[in-house]
């Protein structure tokens, strides 16, 4: 049960982690847009980073959960992750439709 846990846990960070590099990427590519467009994005990119600061936190509680209650946690943590995707996936999007 330990090890479907770990492997549970390494699947979220793992992709968290590629979110929050692609994150970055785009932080730096908006960083020299017109002010205006820069608060916006600004605006977004915290709610952004807040998302997945929801993911991690969910993630340390599954760390801490006992073996009897992690699994129960899924469903909630999934769920803060799907948001923190959808969001991202959404912005990125918007991105693509700006010079």
């Amino acid at each position: 049960m330990k090890a479907k846990r770990e492997a549970y846990i390494a699947s979220i960070k793992t992709q968290l982690d590629e979110l929050n590099v692609s994150l970055a990427e785009i932080e730096t590519k908006i960083a020299s847009t017109k002010a205006a467009a820069h608060a916006q994005y600004a605006e977004e990119m915290m709610q952004l980073h807040k998302q997945s600061q929801q993911v991690q936190d969910k993630l340390a509680e599954v760390k801490v959960a006992s073996e009897e209650t992690w699994e129960d946690m899924i469903n909630s943590t999934e769920k803060v992750r799907d948001a923190f995707i959808n969001s991202f996936r959404f912005f990125k999007e918007q991105l693509k439709d700006k010079p």
